[in-house]
């Protein structure tokens, strides 16, 4: 199992934790390093309730090319070592994409988890490593029914694909209930939740939203001006942070920005948030799950089952759509939203099933 960045460990961790309980089943952990994170330590894979990676690639940044070639010539290592029966990549990283093509030109089944996702805007690289990941898989397990439409539309066979549901899901399930037995105390910036009743979370880091000065100026503009109403945390990342210094661009008093957090100490606070402003694609799903409001300051998303059945609306960088959705928070007049089919905690569970089947004709 592949993963490349921390929110890749929140998509195979439910995976893993139901391999272990589903002899005779066994899997390695690849981390490529593709990102670094200094809160990936023994306590982030205890919260999680797996060990702690098999393999570390320590692939580190630099061009979507250099980086891709140093996952590939590492994990090429690994498969060849190992000899996998199976390769399991999640999400749209470009580890996703690295070992998927490694794996395939060295003859093992590649399962992608997230599959038949789609935004349609070439511009992201993560939709090019969704389409050619989805291009070459064998197995593709899906999150939500307009992924299925998405890959027959493709010509992918039908016996390969299967509904099961969003592993993110189950892991947030495990997870609220790890926070549940903690002392919220002991969490980072818990004090500023106690000190406001309402407040709203904001995470912003795409390309198309930060590198951009006037656009990254209009957002903030915007923010100011929903601060107003409602504080704001924003947990800042690192390349956003870095851009807004090269941009001369100031916060609003009642914009809070915060270091990058952990996962438990950032659901802490979204959890109980009255809105969530993000371009991020994981919390449209996990504010859908959890019934928060969401803003989506993007033009597109990959997950449109989170605005027709969540509580998700797609607004854009324009300030009078975001003031207006915000606006019908405020109010009390968002959708009440719903959980979508097989989002119940379980589809790891049916994806371990499925693999079950799998070695047999292996």
């Amino acid at each position: 199992m592949i993963a490349g960045a921390r929110p890749n460990f929140m998509k195979i961790a439910p995976i893993a934790r139901a391999l272990d309980s589903h002899n005779p089943l066994t899997y390695k952990i690849v981390h490529t390093g593709q990102h670094y994170d200094q809160n990936m330590s023994d306590i982030f894979f205890q919260e999680l309730g797996i060990r702690q990676p098999d393999y570390h690639l320590g692939a580190g940044g630099g061009t979507h090319a250099q980086q891709t070639a140093r996952i590939m010539t590492g994990f090429e290592d690994i498969c060849t070592n190992e000899r996998p029966d199976m390769v399991i990549v999640v999400g749209d990283v470009n580890s996703t994409l690295a070992c998927s093509v490694v794996a395939k030109k060295m003859q093992i089944k590649v399962a992608h988890v997230e599959a038949g996702l789609r935004s349609f805007d070439l511009s992201m690289p993560e939709e090019i490593n969704r389409m050619v990941t989805d291009a070459i898989s064998d197995l593709f397990f899906v999150t939500e029914e307009q992924g299925m439409v998405n890959l027959i539309k493709e010509g992918k066979p039908e016996s390969a694909l299967h509904f099961v549901g969003h592993v993110m899901i189950d892991n947030l399930f495990y997870q609220l209930k790890k926070l549940e037995e903690m002392d919220p105390e002991t969490l980072p910036y818990n004090d500023f939740k106690q000190a406001h009743s309402d407040y709203g979370v904001v995470t912003l880091h795409r390309p198309s939203n930060v590198d951009n000065r006037d656009v990254f100026e209009g957002i903030m503009g915007t923010l100011a001006k929903v601060s107003e109403s409602l504080p704001l945390i924003f947990p800042i990342h690192p390349r956003t942070r870095k851009n807004m210094e090269v941009f001369g661009i100031e916060p609003a008093d009642n914009v809070h920005l915060v270091e990058p957090l952990s996962y438990m100490a950032f659901l802490n606070l979204w959890k109980d948030a009255e809105v969530a402003l993000t371009d991020s694609g994981g919390l449209q799903e996990e504010t859908t799950a959890l019934g928060i409001p969401c803003l989506t300051i993007r033009e597109n998303t990959e997950r449109p089952i989170t605005i027709t059945e969540g509580t998700n609306e797609l607004v854009g960088t324009s300030r009078e759509a975001i003031l207006n959705a915000f606006g019908r928070i405020i109010a009390r007049e968002w959708k009440q939203g719903q959980r979508p089919k097989f989002w119940d905690g379980r589809a790891s569970e049916r994806i371990v099933e499925i693999l079950k089947g799998e070695r047999v004709k292996i």
